[in-house]
């Protein structure tokens, strides 16, 4: 089954928010009954990989200024088909941020369900996020895509600055109390 990574991936992952164990049960009925559920064209909504980049020291995390919506996001997009929602967040990751010098932590960090507003040809629908941590040396030269406006090393203190959305905060919840729980030395290659 070509979904299967992806339910593996999702029966690892537990969650404590609330917010999100109602967005992981709406994610993985929507895997378990789409079988289209990794190509754009389901107009319902497909699953999208992201990737939430964060320094060395946990305390800063790398944004793009997104072209279309116009907001700073993590970076990520469209699996367009492909159902290994890894690599496709490690091709996003590359295509909008240049980034090669990095370390993927194992396992799904977060999950989100957004919608998305209707554009040019595509009617509203919705985005399963599937997000993956990455650690990445900020010293690192970064590139900016077509897709972004500006990309943007911030530190987690100036997230609701920059967008206060709930799905930024929750994962900056999750970089602060991993930084809290035990000493974090990372090194990228």
């Amino acid at each position: 089954m070509h979904r299967q990574q992806l339910l593996q991936l999702l029966n690892e992952y537990t969650t404590e928010i609330q917010d999100e164990k109602e967005m992981f049960e709406q994610f993985q009925q929507f895997v378990q009954t789409q079988t289209d559920c990794f190509k754009r064209e389901l107009a319902i909504g497909h699953i999208t990989a992201s990737v939430w980049i964060v320094n060395q020291t946990l305390d800063k995390t790398l944004l793009t200024h997104h072209v279309k919506i116009q907001k700073w996001l993590q970076p990520g997009g469209h699996c367009d088909g492909d159902t290994d929602v890894v690599l496709s967040a490690l091709r996003e990751l590359e295509e909008e941020t240049g980034l090669r010098n990095i370390q993927l932590i194992e396992g799904v960090f977060d999950l989100d369900v957004h919608t998305i507003a209707a554009y040019k040809n595509e009617s509203e629908h919705l985005h399963f996020d599937v997000r993956f941590l990455v650690i990445a040396d900020e010293k690192e030269q970064i590139l900016i895509s077509d897709e972004s406006n500006d990309l943007r090393w911030f530190h987690l203190d100036e997230i609701p600055s920059a967008n206060p959305s709930r799905s930024l905060q929750r994962m900056v919840e999750k970089t602060a109390f991993i930084r809290q729980s035990r000493p974090v030395s990372f090194s990228v290659k």
